[in-house]
């Protein structure tokens, strides 16, 4: 299992200089990825490839003990959004506290953002 690194979102009142609102994508792993969660994380995914591929959130049973691992399909050079308030409460966050992620293929792209502390949840 990879460690995926969320990238903290300036807030509305901090100086931005060069490069300072900048993020990257990793490529997910097939044999899953990760991320510490706080419960403000936006998760963005993109299809680089020239086919569809899944993504997967894999869950936990909630409180209600529901469980349904989220696989999405993007086209090809599609982007997706998945994110605040999914990520507070079991159900996508795992017990430890983090997010498991799977890709069906590489070439499909991760970025962690995580909204700046002075965000409401």
């Amino acid at each position: 299992m990879a460690a995926l690194t969320p990238v903290v979102i300036k807030g509305p009142f901090e100086t931005i200089g060069a490069n300072g609102a900048d993020f990257t994508f990793a490529a997910g792993s097939v044999s899953t990825d990760s991320f510490a969660c706080t419960g403000k994380e936006v998760i963005l995914v993109f299809n680089s490839g020239g086919s569809p591929y899944t993504f997967t959130v894999v869950s936990v049973p909630d409180e209600k003990n529901r469980s349904l691992d989220e696989a999405y399909t993007l086209g090809a050079g599609e982007y997706a959004a998945f994110g605040h308030g999914l990520t507070v409460k079991l159900g996508w966050r795992q017990s430890g506290g983090t997010v498991i992620t799977d890709v069906e293929n590489a070439a499909v792209k991760i970025a962690i953002l995580t909204l700046p502390a002075d965000t409401l949840r």
